[in-house]
């Protein structure tokens, strides 16, 4: 299963990471803006928004991108890896 990570904190990619690996899922983290999603995000089939961390517009401009596409998308308020834990239970896990 392939998965993108919008928003988080920097310093907790590596958890984030390593507990996508315990998943056996394929991770790509973007905690920051980054300019165009258009090529970077590709065909996940699982996006997570942590929504207290990221800016509007990079919501907006993930979900234009997603626009059309069978795409699973959890929105989750709290960056901590017990959330994604959760998130990853209820999806990864289905």
């Amino acid at each position: 299963m392939s998965v993108v990570i919008l928003g988080g904190n920097e310093c907790m990619e590596r958890k984030y990471k390593d507990l996508c690996r315990e998943y056996d899922c394929k991770v790509k983290i973007f905690a920051r803006p980054i300019g165009s999603l258009k090529n970077k995000l590709g065909r996940p089939d699982l996006m997570i928004f942590f929504t207290s961390t990221m800016s509007h517009k990079m919501v907006k401009s993930a979900m234009c991108e997603l626009k059309g596409q069978d795409i699973r998308i959890a929105r989750v308020s709290s960056s901590s890896v017990s959330s994604l834990r959760n998130c990853l239970e209820q999806y990864a896990r289905a």
